[in-house]
């Protein structure tokens, strides 16, 4: 039977309506389960970085909870009263302020069997070669060794810029020095691989990817200079953890 085209363009109307309203409610149904994934991976990240994996989510969440104060500072190394939760915290958007008196700044500091600090975590984020990188560098109480790091990005290059994320590139951190007495030095990654005799400010390089270790070079810099003054305040104070 032949219909209208009334008929059709009522019919075709409708369902838009219909499936429009479906896939708005599963979106608002899924969000909190989507936020609550999202927030474990982050929780998941911060210990990767003090050497604490695994796969159980929940199991690192509540490590988390139990060994993890965090804070936000501003780049003065003053502490700001931040009622929200830290963990969810837009690093990107602060990233991208200019004023650097304005961004705001996540601290994440690990409870030692002691009850003191044992480690702190910076959240760092900047760009690469193609698109935006990230990452959380953990250094130890004295806030000069680096304990650990983790890094990722958005699209480097496979087999190339992309090995930023790789445990064999990461690795090359751990025991690296930012600073030489006062003198903010960074971790700086070496222009080609295979270098010899690496000092403790440095880590050897990535063979094709000069481009995307430049701006990893340029994000830890940039944000252990944003740090620099909160990690003066904090060095020595021996924190106590609740």
């Amino acid at each position: 039977m032949q219909q209208s085209n009334g008929y059709i363009i009522g019919f075709a109307v409708a369902m838009t309506v219909i499936l429009g309203g479906l896939l708005s409610f599963t979106a608002v149904s899924l969000k909190p389960r989507q936020q609550h994934e999202i927030e474990l991976d982050t929780k998941k990240q911060i210990l990767a970085s003090v050497g604490i994996t695994g796969e159980d989510k929940m199991k690192l969440s509540n490590l988390f909870d139990e060994k993890v104060e965090a804070v936000v500072v501003n780049a003065a190394g003053e502490q700001v009263d931040y009622s929200g939760n830290v963990l969810k915290l837009n690093v990107q958007k602060e990233w991208k302020k200019k004023n650097a008196a304005e961004k705001l700044l996540p601290v994440y500091k690990v409870k030692g069997d002691d009850g003191k600090v044992s480690s702190y975590i910076f959240p760092v984020y900047g760009y690469g070669l193609w698109n935006e990188i990230w990452g959380y560098v953990a250094l130890e109480a004295d806030l000069n060794t680096v304990k650990g790091v983790v890094f990722d990005h958005k699209g480097e290059t496979p087999g190339l810029g992309a090995r930023i994320a790789s445990e064999q590139i990461q690795d090359r951190y751990v025991g690296k020095k930012i600073k030489d007495n006062s003198d903010l030095k960074g971790v700086v990654m070496l222009k080609g691989e295979g270098n010899a005799n690496v000092d403790d400010y440095h880590v050897d390089g990535m063979s094709g990817a000069t481009l995307t270790a430049n701006g990893l070079n340029k994000m830890v810099v940039n944000y252990m200079e944003l740090y620099k003054s909160y990690m003066s305040k904090a060095k020595g104070t021996a924190a106590v953890l609740n």
